[in-house]
């Protein structure tokens, strides 16, 4: 009896533990379809890019895009930029994504890839800092006709009392291009005095003149609004829920090994760095120069603009803050969108073809984007065109490229007229 007493409970004692070890694998089942699953998730997240596709999946036709290789192949040849990636899409996809020639070329080459990052120079007006002043506005925390003395009461000298943050955004300050280096040497506070002691040059909303000083201002005024650094807000409220994992100020050192460099300072090659001067004595964050990115993640951007503020299912800005940011507005030279060009002087790299709701932007260091609404389009060209000796030049290629891209549009026939009665 006493044998069997405690066979009986040996049994039960191997039952439970036979329980018990079904229970641990179902939890681990359970664990490990969870971890799949956030893996998904993560990767979904991470591979947030439009899908790449024929260009005939876009409305593009592929014969007509081929005219573009020749170009590039000629510019590369005549030495006007060492390389250059060619993003073009349409109707929510990728037709084109291509790397051209070198990333760099000294001190040893390198060949070009579509991930390669490039210092966007003044695509951080409209991207940066024309985008996070409208969502500043959005939120009520600017008011876009309002007197900058209003946020800075120390702007407010030699006539710049009358100047708001519309004339900042097109232009029409009445402000010069751009003070001395010098100004921007001992520091953020000593480069504000100066700018705050800066003069008009026209009077406000009379010319178009292009200023890297109304944006540097718009930065800082964005950064008071806010309470955060430009750098800091820009990647919270739209990069990072974009999913543009490759763009913003102040690359870390995994990414500054992908970025094309540009030219030396202090015999050293810029790789991470910004080029643009002002900028760089700022620390590598400014409200005109200073950001950093890919073709693809640049495409995100356009595409949610195209979208009117949203890139699957996140939302960033409203639609009628994307409708007032890129309409047109007058200006001596043209017509501005609120920190984009749309067509004045410098609208040499969007072509002749694009229609007249097209808005986008050119940059130093030989980069450009244009945005058409109209045919739910978007070009990207990047190069590191003052690689290395700053000679290269890239927006009459550009524009021949845009006109390339408007030719091989897939247009939807016209309806036939009525037969006469």
């Amino acid at each position: 009896p006493n044998k069997q007493f405690r066979a009986r409970g040996a049994n039960k004692e191997l039952d439970r533990m036979r329980s018990y070890a079904a229970v641990a694998t179902r939890l681990m089942w359970r664990c490990g379809i969870v971890a799949i699953a956030c893996l998904l998730s993560s990767a979904t997240v991470v591979d947030a890019g439009l899908p790449v596709v024929a260009p005939e999946e876009a409305g593009l036709s592929s014969a007509r895009l081929s005219e573009l290789e020749p170009l590039i192949e000629q510019g590369l040849a005549d030495h006007k930029f060492p390389g250059c990636v060619v993003c073009i899409g349409r109707q929510g996809k990728i037709a084109w994504l291509k790397a051209y020639g070198q990333r760099q070329v000294a001190p040893e080459p390198v060949p070009m890839t579509t991930e390669t990052l490039f210092d966007l120079a003044s695509l951080t007006k409209p991207i940066a800092t024309a985008c996070t002043t409208m969502w500043l506005v959005e939120h009520g925390n600017l008011d876009l006709d309002a007197p900058v003395v209003r946020y800075r009461p120390e702007f407010g000298q030699h006539g710049k009392e009358a100047i708001t943050i519309r004339d900042l955004l097109l232009h029409r300050s009445g402000l010069i291009a751009g003070n001395p280096t010098a100004d921007y040497q001992q520091g953020r506070d000593f480069a504000w005095q100066k700018i705050d002691a800066l003069s008009l040059k026209q009077p406000v909303g009379s010319k178009f003149i292009y200023s890297d000083i109304n944006f540097l201002v718009l930065g800082w005024l964005a950064e008071q609004a806010s309470g955060e650094p430009l750098d800091k807000f820009t990647r919270e409220k739209f990069f990072a829920p974009l999913g543009m994992t490759s763009t913003g100020y102040l690359p870390s050192a995994e990414l500054r090994q992908h970025v094309a460099p540009t030219q030396q300072r202090n015999g050293e090659w810029i790789r991470g760095d910004v080029h643009d001067p002002r900028a760089f004595a700022l620390g590598g964050v400014a409200g005109h120069a200073g950001l950093f990115s890919t073709a693809e993640d640049l495409a995100i951007f356009a595409q949610m603009l195209l979208n009117g503020g949203e890139y699957q299912g996140v939302r960033v800005l409203q639609p009628e803050t994307v409708a007032t940011m890129t309409q047109g507005y007058p200006v001596s030279a043209g017509r501005r969108a609120l920190g984009w060009d749309q067509q004045t002087g410098y609208s040499i790299n969007r072509g002749q073809a694009f229609s007249d709701a097209a808005f986008g932007h050119g940059g130093f260091t030989g980069t450009v984007i244009w945005i058409d609404p109209a045919n739910q389009l978007f070009f990207i060209f990047l190069s590191n065109r003052v690689h290395p000796d700053g000679k290269g030049l890239v927006n009459p290629l550009a524009g021949e490229i845009a006109n390339v891209i408007d030719r091989a549009l897939i247009r939807a026939p016209e309806p036939a007229s009525p037969p006469p009665p």
